[in-house]
């Protein structure tokens, strides 16, 4: 019986009463504990005194207070933006107290590199911007059925005329389309061809049309992004056009030239993170 007892599992072992009774409650306990900081570490992320407090120091920060309202958190089949790694890391979509802490230190990054010389890149770009006019207002009834098929269809309609043009499509913002060329002429006449192509969509009573700005520069490459003071005009100048029009900054019509486009210039423009002398001009196909 002796024999028997001593042959069975260790169950006298030093420790074996510990190893298969206390281990698990444990291992458990750390779990919970694991999980309730998790939890606090999300409402913290996402408390709107922390958010509103971050959001005040961005605007006394040096640089565009709203640097990354232009740069897109959504996902594509393209390299992660680097504002969507900012937001992968504060494990939301958008928003959020990580988030915001990126973004700030990237816009005084981006002051900072502004001033040296250093944030720039080597080769002239003409960055445009379109958005949707009354989108969000139509969504908000639409639902997101109708919203997805027209952004769809909308896609269908810009980026054809994009890359027929020998521009490339960086980002798409939502309702709005981020999207690079080498000459400006170019981007005048896919923002153009892209406006005619809307033509012919109608979803649940809405008629898609655009606005859009573009602006010479040379924004500094980041993967498959572009980043720098030259983005952020590009989309503060798009949001100054109005409906069916089309906006360029002084640099953009400098390089298209007088017999390339009509302009007309726009009396008043100011915006954040924008030169106070730039100046904008609405233009069109000669």
């Amino acid at each position: 019986m002796d024999d028997a007892r001593r042959a069975s599992p260790d169950e006298d072992a030093p420790g074996a009463e510990i190893g298969r009774t206390d281990h698990e409650p444990w291992t458990r306990r750390v779990a919970a504990r694991t999980r309730t900081v998790a939890r606090r570490a999300r409402e913290l992320n996402e408390h709107e005194a922390v958010l509103e407090a971050l959001s005040r120091a961005r605007r006394r920060l040096p640089g565009d207070d709203r640097f990354g309202d232009a740069l897109s958190v959504a996902d594509q089949a393209r390299d992660p933006t680097l504002t969507r790694r900012i937001a992968r890391l504060a494990g939301q979509r958008s928003g959020g107290a990580v988030h915001e802490l990126g973004l700030g230190a990237l816009q005084v990054w981006q002051a900072a590199a502004e001033r040296s010389g250093r944030g720039r890149g080597s080769v002239d770009v003409t960055i445009a911007f379109t958005d949707l006019v009354g989108f969000s207002a139509w969504a908000l009834e639409a639902g997101d059925e109708a919203t997805l098929l027209l952004l769809r269809e909308v896609a269908g309609a810009l980026e054809p005329a994009v890359a027929e043009h020998r521009g490339t499509v960086v980002k798409w913002l939502g309702d709005g389309m981020m999207a690079v060329f080498r000459e400006p002429i170019d981007a005048v006449r896919a923002v153009e061809a892209g406006r005619d192509a809307l033509g012919s969509i109608e979803i649940a009573g809405y008629a898609p049309r655009i606005r859009a700005g573009i602006h010479v520069g040379r924004p500094r490459r980041v993967g498959a992004d572009y980043l720098g003071v030259d983005v952020n005009i590009a989309a503060r100048v798009a949001q100054a056009a109005g409906t069916d029009e089309l906006l360029a900054s002084d640099a953009a019509l400098d390089a298209l030239g007088p017999d390339v486009v009509e302009a007309r210039r726009r009396k008043r423009f100011r915006a954040k993170g924008v030169p106070p002398e730039l100046g904008v001009h609405a233009v069109r196909s000669a």
